[in-house]
């Protein structure tokens, strides 16, 4: 099991900061994994698919308990604010940004207001079936997609209220 060390760091390093933990946390969690396999039912049969299975299903759990997790202000004496302690108020906030992203996407030239709109749809099409609804070859759709979102950014950009240089404000 030693040689899998080398596989062990790797994947966990290119798994790890995905979501938020330390890859020697990954690690030691994998280890620990193993270990308690081995005891149970003896070294898996595959031991490098094994690995990688046993750290996308640690990955999976701390994804789960990310989203879980309150983080705790010991100075207010218990947890920060946040969308749990104001459910109304994050509820109009997000309807808020989806309906201002939905407006400037409508104002973006050429085909991008309809690849976008079929790309945002609550239907999650698929490529092939966003190119036949718009009459495009599936293999420009990523180029275009991606010139429709730089210029999204700019025009979103160019709206927001960004300070003045030096910590002026306007």
């Amino acid at each position: 099991m030693k040689q899998l060390g080398p596989l062990l760091a790797a994947e966990a390093a290119a798994e790890a900061y995905g979501v938020g933990v330390e890859p020697a946390e990954l690690e030691q969690a994998v280890w620990l994994r193993l270990l308690e396999r081995t005891r149970d039912t003896g070294p898996p049969p595959h031991p490098a698919r094994w690995l990688r299975c046993a750290v996308r299903a640690e990955v999976r759990g701390a994804r789960r308990r990310a989203r879980r997790e309150v983080p705790y202000d010991p100075m207010a004496g218990g947890p920060l604010s946040g969308p749990e302690s104001h459910p109304a108020e994050h509820a109009v906030l997000t309807a808020e940004t989806r309906r201002t992203l939905r407006a400037a996407v409508r104002r973006l030239p050429g085909r991008c207001p309809a690849l976008l709109a079929a790309m945002l749809s609550r239907s999650d099409l698929t490529y092939r079936e966003i190119a036949r609804q718009l009459g495009m070859s599936q293999g420009s759709l990523g180029p275009v997609r991606s010139r429709c979102l730089a210029c999204l950014r700019r025009m979103l950009t160019a709206e927001v209220a960004a300070p003045e240089p030096w910590g002026k404000e306007r």
